[in-house]
């Protein structure tokens, strides 16, 4: 069970990820996610600062749509 409204689980980092990473003396990190809001907290609490600890937030209006329309499997593309 998530503490989040919903949320997607990247596969990061793959094998090429964390040997990029160590190459530039980085961690690659982990468990990134995107995701809603956490469970019982609602959208004015959480738009002053960065919460997300490097994933990507979405409100649970935009997760839930973004559910209607994703399939497991599918590639994402995260650029700076």
């Amino acid at each position: 069970m998530s503490k989040y409204h919903k949320n997607l689980n990247i596969s990061y980092p793959n094998k090429d990820d964390i040997k990029n990473a160590t190459a530039s003396g980085k961690s690659a990190g982990g468990e990134i996610k995107i995701h809603g809001l956490p469970n019982g907290i609602h959208l004015e609490n959480y738009v002053i600062t960065d919460w997300t600890l490097g994933c990507i937030a979405l409100t649970n209006d935009e997760i839930d749509e973004l559910f209607q329309h994703i399939k497991l499997g599918s590639p994402i593309l995260i650029l700076p």
